[in-house]
Parts: structure tokens; sequence; C-alpha cells
């Protein structure tokens, strides 16, 4: 049981029962679409957290009272305009209440005087209106411009102490003219993604709490991603037990792709199956299936979780990218823009870097508050700086920052944010810096390959390469389709950590590879005491690097600790670079 601080929102659905007696089904069908397109959005985008839903009614709790309001005043202006073309009689109008106070939370549920409250007094508001208490008033006043009517006290049923009222007129609040419209264009901007309930297919009931517990975790996870745009529990579950047409469930929803799988008990073990389909074209795009040891249900769930939550993304992005590959950039809206300079961004070529720059430019100019469009900016112009693709480095640099320091201050929350911020100061030999950011990456997304191959760099340059190896391995295996530099980060981890040979194996999964790569396969087969491989790899980078040296080539490297930088040094000695 715990107790705090809350804002709590009541609603309730005016005219119910009159409603349901007429047209039960049409009654349900239409609420289900009012909660699916415009309430639970309106919760989720205000910060909110559904605790409970009745046939007609809902409790919602928010840890800000601004939010809380907020979220009241746009269901309500929305619900006004979608009625203004329904009949009198068969509108769905709703009455709501907020109030804030201590709260019990227990299992999921609230309970106290503060949630009582908030559920009788909006009893008292006008069918469309929203009713608050005074500490609710008395906070939004100088914060949000709203008419507020002074209802002075009032006795509520089983309150023992009169309480004093507002009624907030929504009619008079400045909200964007057209939140339709805005939805419609986040949709566009961001690919949309439906989790439907995974089927117990064990005939077990038993296993319909795993079934369940992994779907929501699914859908936990993937929202961490800033990328994609992931459709709620309350809305993907309608659907549970339901014959499901894919395509249909798309277009309710308002998604692209839409994820299913099944969970099946096999004896001691577990299988589960995913699969994630392009709603729009009626594609399978990706399917995979995980068979788990039934000792540890909840870990299995955990390791499940995480390595869809992984890859989902990778192939969506991917998805996108074909798509992207037929559409013009002048037709591209900011999303699609800073995914085309992604992929030209990675192909790592000065014009491929160039016409990534103009790409993230128009992202950014198309949505100047679009926080990971800033950050790839900064990524983008990190590379043209690493390469020496800009005419002027130290404005470059001071720009890098500049666009960093924007990313963060839009939002603090994105891993990538930090991911990039944490790459800048390793470039910047500021590790201690760099630790910071790349933990709150690791924080804020857990099972993201990007920032969990990057923590086993970074422990690498900090003189862990064991640790580091690990962090790598997990990366490839929560992500299959990883990049290929994933084996450069392993073969530099396998080498700090002396396996040499291990380290070339890994170099060797490389289609091509570059000074930097060679060299460091040189100093493995010189430590090796390999001298015909050691000096074939360092002619290759002599022919790739005519100036090379070892001690500038050292400069361009990160590690914390001297003896790391000397094993390098002492094997690239060995291998003729000397």
């Amino acid at each position: 049981m715990e107790q705090r601080l809350a804002a709590v929102l009541a609603a309730d659905m005016a005219g119910y029962s009159r409603l349901m007696e007429a047209d039960e089904a049409g009654t349900l069908a239409r609420l289900r679409t009012h909660r699916i397109e415009l309430i639970d959005p309106a919760i989720a985008k205000n910060k909110g957290r559904l605790i409970k839903t009745t046939g007609d009614g809902m409790l919602v709790e928010f840890q800000s009272v601004t939010d809380a309001v907020k979220c009241a005043v746009e269901i309500q202006q929305r619900m006004k305009r979608r009625n203004s073309d329904v009949p009198e009689d068969r509108r769905i109008e709703f009455r709501i209440g907020i109030n804030l106070g201590d709260i019990i939370f227990e299992d999921d549920d609230i309970f106290g005087d503060g949630v009582n409250i908030a559920a009788r007094i909006e009893q008292l508001a006008d069918v469309g209106g929203i009713c608050v208490t005074a500490a609710v008033a008395t906070q939004v006043a100088d914060r949000l411009e709203l008419p507020i009517e002074d209802l002075g006290e009032k006795i509520l049923k089983n309150i023992s102490r009169p309480v004093h009222l507002y009624r907030i007129g929504p009619e008079g609040v400045i909200l964007p003219a057209s939140p339709d419209e805005a939805d419609a264009k986040r949709a566009v901007c961001k690919p949309t993604i439906v989790v439907l309930p995974f089927d117990n297919m064990s005939g077990d009931p038993d296993q319909e709490f795993f079934a369940d517990g992994l779907t929501e975790d699914i859908i936990t996870a993937l929202s961490r991603r800033h990328e994609l745009f992931v459709i709620s529990r309350n809305s993907s579950f309608v659907y549970k037990n339901q014959p499901v047409n894919a395509r249909e469930v798309a277009a309710r929803l308002g998604a692209q792709y839409l994820v299913e799988g099944s969970v099946r008990k096999i004896g001691e073990r577990v299988r589960v199956t995913v699969q994630l389909i392009d709603a729009l074209n009626d594609a399978h795009i990706w399917a995979d299936k995980y068979d788990r040891q039934l000792d540890d249900i909840f870990a299995i769930q955990d390791e499940v979780t995480a390595a869809i939550a992984a890859t989902l993304p990778g192939r969506v992005e991917a998805a996108q990218r074909d798509h992207l590959s037929r559409t013009k950039p002048a037709n591209m809206v900011a999303y699609e823009c800073a995914l085309a300079a992604k992929v030209l961004h990675h192909r790592s070529t000065a014009a491929d870097n160039n016409q990534a720059q103009s790409l993230i430019d128009r992202a950014v100019a198309l949505d100047p508050g679009y926080a990971h469009a800033h950050a790839w900016r900064a990524c983008i112009l990190g590379q043209a700086w690493v390469y020496g693709w800009c005419a002027d480095k130290d404005a470059t640099w001071v720009e890098v920052n500049a666009e960093l320091e924007r990313a963060l201050a839009l939002d603090d929350n994105d891993a990538d944010v930090h991911r990039i911020l944490a790459a800048v100061n390793v470039n910047n030999n500021e590790l201690t810096m760099a630790r910071y950011h790349q933990e709150r990456a690791l924080f804020l997304n857990p099972n993201y390959d990007l920032v969990v191959v990057q923590q086993g760099e970074l422990l690498t340059w900090l003189g862990r390469p064991e640790e580091g190896v690990e962090w790598i391995l997990k990366a490839m295996r929560l992500n299959p389709h990883h990049p290929e530099r994933f084996w450069s980060h392993l073969g530099k981890a396998h080498f700090a950590a002396r396996q040499y040979g291990e380290a070339i194996e890994a170099f060797m999964h490389l289609t091509s590879m570059d000074e930097t790569q060679h060299a460091f396969v040189a100093a493995c087969h010189g430590w090796l005491g390999d001298n015909i491989a050691a000096n074939a790899h360092m002619e290759k980078v002599r022919t790739l690097a005519p100036a090379f040296g070892i001690e500038p080539f050292l400069s361009t490297l990160h590690y914390a600790q001297e003896s790391d930088a000397q094993h390098l040094r002492e094997g690239l000695v060995k291998a003729g670079a000397g």
C-alpha cells in the first residue's frame, strides 16, 4: 500500500442507460471508437495513467494538476466538435470532475477521500463540462487561460465536510484549432504500431497471465522508442479473444503495423511466436519464434520481451526505408527526412554525409521541436567533423554541441539524445560525462541495441573490455539484424581483453575493413607472432592511409588507461608499424 498526493480525474458518460437501451451495440461501438481515437490518446499525451474503467466511466491519475485539466478540456472540446452533426438523442457526452488530494495506491487501484471527492463532484458537473475542487482551481488559475466560475461550497454524499467547487468552461480555453489534423500528422510523421494480445495456444488457463503479461511488456518496451507511436494497451486489448482482420483493426486504430503472436506450453518448455505485419499492404515483414525452458516464467517473459522489443523497431525502420526509396524528398515529413538522413549517415561517405545534412536540415525546419532530429543532426555533423568533411572544423564542433543542447532541452527522455551525447563526450575524451549520458540512455531504453553496444564500447575505453565484450554480444542477441560495425566494436573489445584469436575472428565478419580495423588485426597478429599476416595487414593500412603513424593513430582513440594504449602500441610495433 502506497499513499501520495495526486490529481484524480473522474469521468462519467451522461445518459448511458438511455443510450444502451436504445442501441446497445451501436453505443458500445461508438464509445470504443471515442476511447481509441480521442480519450486514450489525450490521457497519454497529458501523462495520465488510466486506473480503472467501468461501463460508462473511468478514473485517471495525473502527477500534475495542470495536465489533468488540460486533458479534461481537450476531451470535452473535441467531443463537442464530434457531436456537432450527431442527433442530440444519440450524442455521447461526458461529465468530468477533478480533485487534488492524498490517494492510496494498492494492487493497481486507487482509494481514499481524494478519489471519493473526484467521483462525487463529477456528478455535479454539467453535461460536457468540468467541475473541480478549490485545490485544483487555485493551481491552474495562473497557468492556463481558463474561464473559472465559483460554485461555492457544496455538501457531497458521504463526505463529512463541505467542499468548495468551481466550474471550468472548456469552450473558453484555446487549444490547437484542429487536433484531429494534428493526430493525423503525427500518424504520418511516425510509424504507428499496435500490439494485439498474444494468443494462449496451450489449452492451459494458467498460461493466460503469461500471454497477457508478455503483450503488455512488449507495448511498454516499444513505447520507450521515440521513433514509434504505439497504440495503448487499453485500445489493443479490446480485440482479446476475438477473430481479427489485420487490415480492419489497423484501419480502426490508425496503425500502419500490427504485431501478433502466440504462446504455447509444451511439457517443460514454452514457445513464443511473433510476427510483424504491414497492415496497409497486408504483407508479413518479419516473424520469429523463441523456445525456452520453463523454469522461471518471469525471466522468460523479460528475455523474450527484450528480444522482440529490440528487433521490431529495426524491422519497422527497414520497411519504412523501402517505402522512402519510392518517395521524393519534397514530399517527406520530418520523421521521414530524419530516417532517410540516418540511412545516408550509416553509409559513411562524404557524398552521403552531405545529402544526409540536407535531409536532416529539412527535418529540423519542418518540425523545430523534434528533439530526435536535432540529436541526429548533431550526429551527422559529428561524422563530418571526425572524417574532415567540413570546411571549418571548429565551427562544426560548436554546431554539434549546440544541436545536442537543443535536443536535450526539448526532450531529456529520448534515449537517442543521451546516446549521441555520450558518443560526443567519448570523442572529446570526457569519459566521466560520457558515462552519465550512457547510463541515462540505458535507463531510458535498456533494450535499444545501439545503446547496449555503445555500453560495450565505453567499457572497453574505460579498461573493462571483458565486460565490454558481454555487452556487445548482448546487443547482437537483441538485434540479430545488427549493423555490421558491431563486429568491429567486438574485435576492439576482444583485443583490449588480450583475446587475439577472438578479435581476428570478429574483424573477419566485416565485408571490408578501413585502416583502423586493419591496424587492430595487424596488432593481433603481432602479439600472436604471425609476422606474415601482421605485415600483410600493415601493408593494407599504408595503402589506405599513407601517412599512418602509431602516435597520431593512438591519439584518435580514447583509452582511459595508459596500459591499454601501450598494449596497442606494442602490438603495432611487433606488426612492423614502427
